[in-house]
């Protein structure tokens, strides 16, 4: 994965990953939002941070995967655990949603605990993790870690995505399922796990050596933090799942695109994505970065049905 380019990296804070935007600019701009358009927009991105929650349903069969095999998906990204929008409560209620949609696998993208200066609710590891162990699915739970899991407390979240039984995947690939309705589950490490100097990371990821594991027929789903791999992604896997960007957490017009966490800007922010007849679904996740609002873009679960 090439570094990130360019960033300063901000002391007690995430690095910045995006040209000309750092997460202190969304700090400035997210307080002139609030000086133009007042508190009502600033009470507004507050409460679309804390208490909406969605379910947005794709349904697709992609390029290598059966039209025969049908795969219910769940995919939860970028809790953030912490208070003011995603404490203890809500993380039980993001669960309880996710349980009721009775998928076949609940895929965790990563980003598991809070780190902007505005925390108001410590949610311990050992907590958030509890709570996502009861998520339920036949082909079970699986996870990868995120930047901040890499940046912040690693060896904590990872203990407890241990403790809570949940299996966590690194560059790694295993295969589900019997007979005909096998596929291969692939989870990349993270690339932007460590700072190097400004606008330079080095990542965990190594996508050739987590493909190499697959030595079958059967489709391939991936599992990656960042969207931006997606430009690396060759046709022999099926569907690339991401989070990251949180589509971009304040969609103020005009200027959005600039507070996506990518070296591509709006291109990977959220959604379906088909670039040459690949697929890749970006979540807008569930928590906040930088500041705890959302504007334009809310807190989603993504359901994913694949086949049929």
């Amino acid at each position: 994965m090439k570094p990130i380019r360019p960033a300063d990296l901000l002391p007690a804070e995430e690095p910045r990953v995006r040209a000309g935007i750092s997460r202190r600019s969304l700090l400035l701009g997210s307080a002139g939002l609030v000086a133009v358009s007042g508190s009502a927009v600033a009470g507004y991105s507050g409460a679309e941070a804390a208490m909406m929650l969605g379910v947005t349903r794709y349904r697709l069969t992609p390029r290598g995967w059966p039209a025969g095999l049908k795969l219910s998906i769940t995919v939860i990204a970028d809790i953030h655990a912490g208070g003011p929008n995603m404490g203890v409560a809500r993380i039980h209620e993001v669960v309880e949603v996710a349980n009721s949609l009775n998928s076949d696998i609940v895929l965790l993208l990563g980003d598991y605990v809070a780190t902007h200066r505005f925390v108001t609710e410590v949610v311990p590891e050992a907590v958030w993790a509890a709570e996502l162990a009861r998520l339920k699915a036949p082909l079970g739970v699986h996870a990868i870690l995120g930047n901040h899991d890499w940046w912040f407390h690693q060896a904590r979240i990872r203990q407890a995505l241990t403790q809570a039984k949940i299996p966590l995947m690194e560059n790694t690939a295993i295969l589900l399922g019997e007979g005909q309705s096998r596929f291969w589950l692939a989870g990349l490490g993270d690339q932007i796990a460590h700072y190097i100097s400004p606008g330079h990371f080095r990542g965990e990821d190594d996508l050739p050596k987590t493909l190499a594991q697959i030595n079958t027929d059967d489709p391939v789903l991936l599992m990656a933090h960042e969207p931006d791999i997606f430009v690396e992604v060759p046709d022999r896997v099926s569907l690339t799942l991401a989070g990251h960007t949180h589509g971009g957490q304040i969609r103020v017009p005009l200027i959005w695109p600039s507070f996506v966490p990518s070296m591509y800007g709006a291109r990977f922010a959220y959604g379906h994505i088909s670039e040459g007849g690949r697929d890749m679904i970006v979540s807008g996740g569930l928590g906040t970065s930088a500041v705890p609002f959302r504007l334009g873009v809310p807190p989603e679960i993504v359901r994913v049905d694949l086949g049929g």
